[in-house]
């Protein structure tokens, strides 16, 4: 038998026993870290500039013949320095062609040279535009390289220059501008913090209008996107507050690509404490969300479900507030989408719900989530299966004993117990909790020796036993704990069949059958 402190220990662990709602889906919220990381796998944080054209300039792979010759490095180092402007952008496209190269850029070698101050230097020759634009150009390509790689345009004041362009009269040159700041936002939280600082947002900002074309618009919203990513720390709430307007009125766009990178961003915005998911649920967006979880489009559809996810990590309000914005009934069929990370996604934010209060959980009930959580749990892919079954963890844990009825009744017990057989541990104990949890109703109905003739029936006596000489301390004790309490025969004999009849019987007529599966 395992020991008082034992229990207790796995009581903490693994069960939400005397906890309120917020504790319980906190604690949700620190075990499934890895859904909450709001990692977007598909975007390209920093993208190379490699082939461009805007205003006679053109792609490295077609520069007319007239174009200057190639330069070595060493011959760029020479001319960079000298003070004729034809010289000057000489060497600007020198380097720019050097860093455009489509494999292995000579990006150290472009750093080590000591070029970047003076490509710096040239953001500021407003009259010389063309040469604005090669040494914004080259920058974005340092820039989109790793972390040293975009800090040597940092170190040289880079940023201040790069901002300033922003407000330039030529579009081409604006672009440039904005292609390097997102790769420089695009390394992390300390130089996204440092181009808030240099007031970036606002110009940024009003580059958003009507007329902006499209191409330029994809750039503005994933240097957005950049600047609202990473959480350690997240961006200044205040910083948040000044994009979000645009970025609800960029989640009605048509282009696919903005629909995606401004989900991406609220998804960002989302990953964090409650105060930070009510400053976006409070633009009035998830029913745009919700309805672009609809969408076939996976790059806009898993953002966007995403962002719900987070958002039903929130308070018991945040969450009801993406139930009433039509939350449910998206979910059952992303339950039963055809890719796998769909599935876990929704079978995520399906778990997240199901730690709420009981009436929420009757929703998920009334708008028919219950089937499809089962198929999950039957055929499902592995990490999908593992979210479903936290979600009937929180559905046992949070719900009325008739709730809990219902799940059972909708047949969960069988994929359930064929889950003990998997050889991650943690997803076993959760099974076991459920368990636990499913008995407990039982108990307070009476009906433990019927919901002991189903596990046996199911073949789960035989699973539960087979634990105890698993490998893992916890498993094995939470299954000694089972087989002890409720399949050693020692209570059966004290049962009195006729009285557990008369007490029952009533109860099942007016259930119909109550663990008839």
């Amino acid at each position: 038998m395992p020991t008082t402190n034992e229990q207790d220990e796995r009581m903490r662990k693994f069960k939400n026993k005397g906890k309120d709602f917020a504790e319980i889906r906190r604690r949700k919220i620190e075990v499934r870290v890895e859904l909450r990381k709001a990692r977007k796998d598909e975007q390209i944080l920093k993208r190379r500039n490699i082939c461009f054209s805007a205003e006679g300039s053109l792609s490295p792979e077609k520069e007319e013949k007239n174009m200057v010759a190639q330069l070595s490095l060493t011959e760029i180092v020479e001319v960079i320095q000298s003070e004729d402007p034809f010289l000057q952008l000489k060497a600007a496209q020198a380097v720019r062609k050097l860093l455009s190269k489509q494999k292995n850029p000579p990006i150290n070698q472009v750093i080590e040279s000591g070029v970047i101050p003076k490509l710096v230097e040239f953001l500021y020759h407003h009259d010389a535009p063309n040469l604005q634009f090669e040494a914004a150009w080259a920058l974005t390509n340092i820039a989109s390289g790793t972390s040293d790689q975009t800090k040597a345009v940092v170190e040289a004041n880079g940023i201040q220059g790069l901002v300033i362009l922003l407000s330039s009269p030529h579009v081409h040159i604006c672009e440039q501008s904005v292609w390097a700041l997102g790769n420089i936002a695009g390394d992390g939280p300390v130089y996204r913090d440092a181009l808030i600082g240099f007031n970036v947002i606002p110009p940024l900002l009003s580059l958003v209008t009507p007329a902006t074309p499209v191409g330029f618009l994809r750039n503005i919203t994933w240097t957005l996107s950049n600047l609202c990513r990473n959480k350690n720390p997240h961006p200044p709430l205040d910083a948040v507050k000044q994009v979000l307007p645009t970025l609800s009125c960029l989640l009605q766009h048509k282009d696919k690509d903005i629909l995606s990178d401004t989900c991406w961003a609220m998804s960002y915005l989302t990953d964090g404490a409650n105060d930070r998911i009510q400053v976006v649920v409070e633009t009035g967006i998830l029913p745009r969300l919700v309805e672009l979880m609809n969408n076939t489009e996976l790059p806009i559809l898993t953002p966007a479900l995403r962002t719900i996810g987070n958002v039903v990590t929130g308070t018991d309000e945040q969450t009801q507030m993406a139930i009433d914005a039509g939350v449910l009934s998206v979910l059952p069929q992303l339950l039963r989408h055809p890719k796998s990370t769909v599935q876990k996604e929704a079978a995520w934010a399906l778990s997240n719900i199901a730690a709420g209060p009981c009436s929420q959980i009757q929703q998920l009930i009334t708008c028919g989530l219950l089937p499809p959580l089962v198929e999950l749990l039957t055929k499902g892919d592995f990490k999908a299966q593992k979210e479903a079954v936290w979600a009937v963890a929180n559905f046992t844990t949070g719900g009325t004993v008739e709730q809990v009825v219902e799940i059972i009744q909708a047949g969960v017990l069988k994929p359930l117990l064929n889950l003990l057989s998997v050889k991650d541990s943690n997803t076993i104990l959760v099974v076991l909790d459920s368990l636990s949890n499913f008995f407990l109703s039982a108990e307070k109905l009476g009906e433990t020796e019927k919901l002991c003739l189903v596990v046996e029936e199911l073949d789960g006596v035989e699973k539960i036993e087979a634990l105890q000489t698993h490998e893992n301390n916890l498993v094995y004790r939470a299954a000694l704990g089972l087989i002890e309490k409720y399949f050693s025969g020692e209570e059966a004999e004290d049962i009195n069949p006729e009285a557990e009849q008369k007490k029952t019987l009533p109860f099942m007529a007016e259930q119909q059958d109550f663990y008839n599966f």
